[in-house]
């Protein structure tokens, strides 16, 4: 009997550690479930160009040093061959949905995948359906990003999420957005990193592991200085990845999305304000704390109050910040995240039945 063929819609492209781990933990995640699963590989020389600036000038309008801007070329490429060995279909305008391949089922997510405030996917109709060929249309912690549920959807985009046979969303924002666009009552999941643990399993690099991890960029002056404060006092180092934050002890601005994983493994605690940074601390259980950004404001908090971890999203007035570092996340946290995962596969089971 042949196995059902499933596509996978998402951002795929991202120079972006989280945006790489979400598609490619859902889309092999499918594939042990016995799937055959692959991502739509759309394609469009504009948001080509949309990444290729972002990740060579991350920071704008602050601009890229020059002696940083090879490092982040290096990070670029070694992101576009990770990419490509990710089971993908035949390639398709992004703008012509209408000639990728049909599907058994096509799931639309993770990622900020309804996002319409997003500066290059935002309110592109193939993330709603338009234009695809599937006998059923699945959402799989899809997310509306920075689009507030005070702002609602317009009728007209709201019609679309009604193709979808099954709904879920990865935050309370989305839920509120999806039952007053629809009143549907969409299933709230865990992000595919972590339902799907196995495809990230690492062991921790072979080295010192007396390192925190700074994953992200922008933090506040306040910020730096309590961690900076901390690492001191505890003699444990600040390494930057992804970014250039000067003011961490080392820096691994080219590092491979797939040394990812084994870095965050080995590290002490992790300081963040990325929505991915949060997850793979809560993957592998090490102290953390956020700071969310003005773009991720809507999507950490809410993924900290889902599991009970709310005190780990920290501001210029709190205090406590080293036992943050020094704290573990709590067993509450680690029963949450078993429910979750117990009724995201449920919820997955009875989608592609």
């Amino acid at each position: 009997m042949a196995r059902e063929k499933v596509g996978v819609l998402t951002f795929h492209k991202c120079i972006n550690y989280g945006s790489y781990w979400q598609a490619r933990c859902l889309v092999e995640g499918l594939r042990i479930r016995g799937y055959d699963a692959e991502i739509l590989d759309h394609d469009s020389p504009a948001v080509r160009h949309a990444e290729a600036k972002c990740a060579l000038q991350p920071e704008l309008p602050a601009r890229t040093r020059k002696t940083d801007l090879r490092k982040y070329a290096a990070k670029t490429r070694k992101f576009i061959t990770a990419i490509a060995d990710l089971p993908q279909s035949r390639r398709f305008p992004l703008n012509a949905p209408e000639m990728s391949r049909p599907y058994d089922a096509i799931i639309v997510g993770s990622d900020e995948v309804w996002n319409f405030r997003h500066p290059w996917y935002g309110s592109k109709p193939i993330f709603f359906g338009d234009g695809l060929k599937a006998q059923r249309f699945i959402s799989y912690a899809a997310s509306f990003g920075n689009h507030s549920a005070c702002d609602g959807i317009d009728p007209a985009w709201a019609g679309k999420l009604h193709r979808f046979d099954s709904i879920s969303v990865r935050d309370s924002n989305s839920w509120h957005l999806v039952k007053g666009g629809t009143g549907r009552e969409a299933a709230v999941v865990l992000d595919p990193v972590l339902q799907f643990p196995e495809v990230t399993r690492a062991k921790p690099p072979g080295w010192d592991s007396r390192y925190a991890l700074i994953y992200g960029h922008g933090f506040p002056e306040w910020l730096r200085r309590a961690a900076r404060t901390w690492s001191e006092r505890r003699g444990i180092a600040l390494l930057s990845i992804g970014y250039a934050n000067d003011w961490a002890d080392q820096k691994r601005i080219d590092l491979s999305p797939l040394e990812f994983p084994a870095i965050v493994a080995g590290a002490r605690a992790v300081i963040t304000n990325f929505f991915h940074g949060c997850v793979f601390a809560l993957l592998h259980g090490k102290p953390w704390v956020a700071a969310p950004s003005d773009y991720r404001a809507i999507k950490i908090p809410d993924l900290a109050a889902a599991l009970g971890a709310e005190h780990r999203i920290i501001d210029e007035g709190t205090r406590g910040v080293s036992d943050l570092l020094d704290t573990p996340i709590l067993p509450t946290v680690a029963s949450r995240l078993d429910e979750y995962r117990q009724s995201s596969k449920a919820y997955l089971d009875a989608a592609l039945a």
